[in-house]
């Protein structure tokens, strides 16, 4: 039987070193095999700047899965999204 493969998903997260909600959103990411791109908003203020005009919202983690945004971690929003 052959598996499905599914179609990469971009997935870009922004954290912050001392969040824990942002750890725990990494380690379920690999733990489903997810590759994703992550951006420190405490080093990088441009990619700050930019995730507060997209969503309005400054708090970490933000997940955009190709170019949606989920504040925070939730887990049903990022399945839905990455087709989990």
């Amino acid at each position: 039987m052959a598996t499905a493969i599914l179609p990469a998903k971009k997935v870009v997260m922004f954290t912050t070193p001392t969040c824990s909600h942002c750890t725990t959103a990494k380690r379920y990411l690999r733990e489903k095999g997810v590759k994703f791109k992550e951006i420190d908003v405490s080093r990088n203020q441009k990619a700050a700047q930019d995730m507060l005009s997209k969503t309005g919202q400054q708090g970490v983690p933000q997940l955009w899965i190709n170019n949606r945004p989920v504040v925070g971690f939730d887990r049903n929003k990022i399945n839905s999204l990455l087709g989990l």
